[in-house]
């Protein structure tokens, strides 16, 4: 794409300046120039359509590649609030928890990929793709809810790969969101947004990391081809860590899994396996996922036991159905139903209270309405239920059977300018019992709302049963 365009403006100004020679040679000749000026017109139309197909192409032993620049821009401004009250029995939430205005880079990424004929039916594939921070400077992501090594705004920190196909399949080694995220990825209309489903779905603790809507690294994946509706893909990631208990990064990474900073006891697992099976046929599109991480340290969930401790080492899995249809009506409509287990339910030893947060189900229900063909309304609601245990706040101890379910409802309309640009506006809420501390952003938006008050990082605390609130209006174009 790069190397194209300034082909284009050599083109047209070869273009201009023949022009200019052959009006001066022929002046006494129109119907000569009329001729010649809708040649070079249309060469330069036939340029501009290769450039604006986004395709490059070359010569490589004489094979010929195929090679795409593509990219995703959305920005946004949002007013949210953390919705907590003015105080609580434990102590007032310092600094400003009400409105706040914000501009927010959501999902802003560019790309390149291509592929490479081997001949016989057999191709080689790449990509390469970066996030953008578009209205923010990059760097290392440091909130109170998120604390992560890893520059997202750094080359390929999203989804690259190498790999080779046929009709069979395509076997690819690299990074990539787990088939367990991209399986019902149609289902969630506000990705980006405030609202997005991942606030709840796939979201074992409540913070602004996913543990079950990820991209995981070090992995090598199978894709099959669709063969009558079925589409089947397997991803194995080795833990790739010399220390048992998950307590450092994975060789060759910086960040810990599960997206923290050393030590790595705040959800750090060893090896994962991610796979999906889905099923389209006309209106219906039907799938199932599994995904399960090897040995999750979640020593940082006990307060009173700085050490590590086997029980706070376990497998956690996640499971879930989707299923999605489209009526007559032009309204689509969406399911899923999702369950999340901790293969052992970690006590604190200090009080012998059932402390897993990590076991629960929850769901989301969600439906489209074509208003016009520009126009598109959506809602959704995503519901939590209980866990077995909790690790407590600080306004909430750790007690037996907690009421820590919650709500997060959303509604969006959107406007399509032409097939590349649109505009949105939002409105989202997440709505927390008592014990619970869900929070507003989740999944990939550049500013995030969550349950920690105002305070500097030493004394920062986590409120439970806020409401979250906010309402964003954006634009998101794509090439």
């Amino acid at each position: 794409m790069i190397q194209k365009i300034p082909q284009l403006f050599l083109l047209t100004g070869v273009a201009l300046a023949s022009l200019v020679l052959t009006s001066a040679a022929r002046a006494d000749d129109a119907a000569d120039n009329k001729a010649e000026i809708k040649n070079l017109q249309q060469q330069i139309e036939t340029l501009r359509n290769k450039v604006d197909g986004k395709v490059i192409t070359s010569t490589a032993g004489g094979i010929l590649d195929g090679v795409v620049f593509y990219g995703n821009l959305d920005l946004s401004l949002d007013i949210t609030t953390k919705g907590l009250a003015d105080s609580y029995p434990a102590g007032k939430p310092v600094g400003n928890n009400g409105w706040m205005p914000a501009i927010s880079s959501n999902l802003s990424y560019l790309g390149l990929k291509g592929t490479h004929d081997l001949g016989d039916g057999l191709v080689t594939m790449f990509q390469l793709e970066t996030q953008l921070d578009v209205s923010a400077t990059s760097g290392t992501v440091n909130t109170t809810s998120n604390q992560d090594t890893v520059v997202k705004g750094g080359l390929t920190s999203r989804n690259s790969f190498l790999g080779i196909a046929n009709e069979y399949g395509a076997v690819k080694i690299g990074k990539t969101d787990a088939p367990y995220k991209t399986s019902t990825a149609r289902l969630n209309p506000f990705a980006g947004m405030i609202g997005d489903n991942q606030i709840i779905m796939g979201n074992s603790g409540g913070d602004n990391r996913v543990e079950f809507g990820t991209r995981l690294d070090h992995a090598i994946w199978y894709e099959s081809p669709n063969k009558g509706g079925f589409n089947f893909n397997f991803l194995y990631a080795p833990g790739q860590n010399r220390n048992n208990d998950n307590l450092t990064q994975a060789a060759g990474e910086s960040s810990c899994a599960g997206g923290n900073t050393t030590p790595c006891n705040d959800g750090s697992f060893g090896t994962a396996f991610s796979t999906s099976l889905s099923y389209e046929s006309g209106p219906l599109f039907l799938t199932v996922a599994y995904e399960r991480h090897g040995n999750v340290n979640r020593v940082g969930d006990n307060p009173t036991s700085p050490t590590n401790d086997g029980q706070f080492l376990s497998d956690e899995t996640a499971m879930k159905i989707g299923a999605q249809y489209r009526i007559a009506s032009k309204t689509t409509i969406g399911a899923i139903y999702e369950d999340m287990r901790r293969g052992t339910s970690p006590v604190d030893s200090g009080n012998g209270v059932n402390i897993d947060e990590r076991t629960r189900r929850g769901f989301w229900l969600t439906a489209s309405q074509e208003l016009t063909p520009k126009d598109l309304l959506s809602i959704g609601w995503a519901h939590a239920y209980a866990t077995p245990g909790d690790p407590g706040t600080f306004n909430s101890a750790e007690t037996a059977n907690p009421d820590n379910s919650a709500n997060m409802y959303t509604i969006a309309i959107r406007h399509f300018l032409d097939k590349q640009t649109s505009w949105y506006a939002n409105y989202a809420t997440t709505v927390n019992s008592s014990a619970a501390h869900y929070d507003l952003g989740a999944g990939g938006r550049g500013v995030t709302t969550d349950c920690h008050d105002g305070a500097d990082s030493t004394n920062v605390h986590c409120f439970a049963g806020g409401r979250l609130q906010g309402v964003s209006v954006g634009m998101n174009y794509k090439f």
